[in-house]
């Protein structure tokens, strides 16, 4: 018998969990997103230089951090803006991956420069403003590379599971939805952080989901609070913005972390990571319970 949620949302029924489709779990070098692990992203906005992602991504991994994000493309609602570094931001990526072991995230904009990030990054991040550009989402999809894909500005739950429904269909089922909060009547912050969307996109989805305080917030002030609330709603991770020297990035600042507020929101995240660790095992414990009644 179909649930509700099956009802409401039979036009992702690839992304849906089932008897056929169980929770998944996407490897990236040597880790993996969707498992028991939490894993944190974390990274500057933008790639400035390679002095400021070197010791950003140095930083970040010795605080716990598993995947280091950066722009080297960015999609900027000013052309007055800083555009990214392209192509040199992508080499530096790959230099801090090879320097530190972290993996490498970083945003493609246009469906020809996909095999261009797709040769330096691990994963492909289709930015919020992208969520539904089809012609991108099919190219990332077919690059093979597991894509993290943003919940758009005014997207529905329903609109994000459509999007990742379409990357399946292209035949990459690694995909990672982020919930980057959506704009709301409530112009108090940059976007409305949507917790409640997490625990639900955890209820009826097998995809891993992770949160991003940063874009939820626009205020780094609240950034360690959300995490917490992203972790406490079911996230399998988080992605944060970190920069050496938030006060003069050419991007996003003003929700980017120093090293030292970063390493305070790590060492804050321990006693709420104990606590999921000590659920998982109790549900790890008693499914094997009841396979050995059943056995």
């Amino acid at each position: 018998m179909r649930t509700s949620w099956q009802e409401r949302f039979a036009d992702t029924s690839d992304v849906l969990i089932s008897e056929q489709r169980r929770s998944t779990v996407i490897p990236v070098l040597d880790l993996a997103i969707g498992g028991n692990d939490f894993v944190t992203i974390a990274g500057p906005c933008a790639v400035e230089n390679e002095f400021q992602l070197m010791a950003t991504a140095q930083r970040v991994r010795r605080a716990g951090a598993r995947v280091l994000r950066g722009g080297a493309f960015k999609p900027r609602s000013s052309p007055y803006s800083f555009q990214g570094l392209g192509r040199d931001g992508l080499r530096i990526l790959a230099r801090a991956r090879k320097e530190t072991g972290l993996a490498i995230v970083t945003e493609v904009m246009s469906e020809c420069d996909v095999p261009l990030v797709a040769e330096y990054a691990d994963i492909l991040q289709i930015g919020s403003r992208s969520m539904e550009n089809y012609s991108l989402l099919e190219a990332a999809a077919r690059s093979g590379r597991p894509i993290l894909l943003k919940r758009g500005l005014v997207a529905t739950i329903a609109d994000l599971l459509r999007s990742a429904q379409f990357v399946l269909q292209n035949g990459n089922t690694n995909v990672i939805l982020c919930e980057r909060g959506i704009r709301t009547f409530d112009t108090t912050l940059r976007n409305t952080f949507d917790a409640a969307g997490i625990a639900l996109l955890k209820q009826i989805t097998h995809l891993p989901v992770i949160a991003d305080p940063s874009h939820a917030s626009g205020h780094r002030e609240l950034i360690a609070a959300l995490a917490r609330i992203g972790l406490a709603a079911g996230a399998d991770g988080l992605i944060v913005e970190v920069h050496p020297d938030p006060d003069n990035a050419m991007s996003d600042g003003e929700q980017s972390l120093d090293f030292a507020a970063f390493d305070a929101m790590m060492a804050g995240l321990e006693p709420w990571l104990a606590l999921r660790n000590k659920c998982l095992d109790g549900v790890i414990s008693g499914a094997l319970q009841v396979m050995e009644a059943v056995g």
